[in-house]
């Protein structure tokens, strides 16, 4: 059996956030601007370890769950691997340029549902025949129009998990060498969850890597056969997702 080849490297990441004006009594963005202009350096400077040390390595056709209780560091991590923000010490080494959902496509809520489908396709590097070709099974796959003629209509009037389905849908029409998903399988219900793990293994079977940050457990242990846990920025498990999930929900008392 031919040996698993690694996709994301993450090698002993720090991400650091700096926040000028941390205390101050005028932190608007005005007093900001007053600053700039009568160049006041900023009263105090407050620095937030988000990510401390992390390591791991992630393989082709692994589907991996993040998880962590709010401000863990789960969603600062994945936007790191993506590329969306430096890490501040540390390295990250990655196969191609990882999908962060909802960043390669951006939807535009002036535009209708169906038009950011095919600007979210062209973004992505289809040309114009296979977007017009898959542009009905990605509005189908999304079910927005279940209800309705929605894809017609301006995303500004789409709820928020109508437009988190059309945006996983856009993203997941492609085959992604590394796809990060956030949250994105919590919304809906239950046909679109089935149909998004569904679509989840299909791309981990064709060698892709999926890394999925959700509060929804039974999404993770429905996708993921690994997970690892972050609390206060640092791993505190890594492993096959029914163990780590248990030891989470002993420490959260889920259970």
């Amino acid at each position: 059996m031919a040996e698993k080849k690694p996709t994301v490297v993450v090698d002993n990441v720090h991400i650091v956030y700096r926040i000028h004006g941390a205390g101050s009594k005028d932190n608007s963005p005005l007093g900001a601007m007053r600053r700039i202009v009568s160049r006041k350096k900023s009263p105090t400077v407050r620095e937030v370890h988000a990510v401390k040390g992390v390591s791991f390595t992630a393989y082709e056709g692994e589907a991996i769950g993040l998880i962590g209780s709010n401000g863990s560091g789960k969603s600062t991590l994945l936007r790191a691997v993506a590329g969306v923000i430096p890490s501040t010490r540390g390295a990250i080494y990655t196969q191609g340029q990882p999908s962060l959902l909802g960043v390669n496509a951006a939807l535009m809520n002036d535009l209708s549902g169906e038009r950011n489908v095919v600007l979210g396709c062209l973004a992505m590097g289809m040309d114009r025949e296979e977007v017009k070709r898959r542009t009905p099974e990605i509005i189908e796959f999304s079910g927005i129009n279940e209800r309705g003629d929605f894809s017609s209509l301006p995303m500004r009037t789409y709820s928020s998990g109508m437009s988190a389905r059309l945006r996983f849908s856009i993203a997941a029409a492609k085959q992604h060498e590394v796809l990060l998903i956030d949250e994105a399988l919590a919304t809906g219900d239950a046909k679109f969850r089935k149909r998004s793990e569904d679509r989840v293994r299909e791309l981990r079977a064709s060698a892709g890597t999926v890394f999925l940050v959700s509060h929804s457990l039974s999404s993770v242990r429905d996708t993921c056969e690994r997970s690892i846990w972050l609390e206060s920025g640092v791993i505190r498990m890594d492993g096959p997702t029914e163990e780590v999930l248990t030891a989470y929900e002993e420490f959260t008392g889920a259970k």
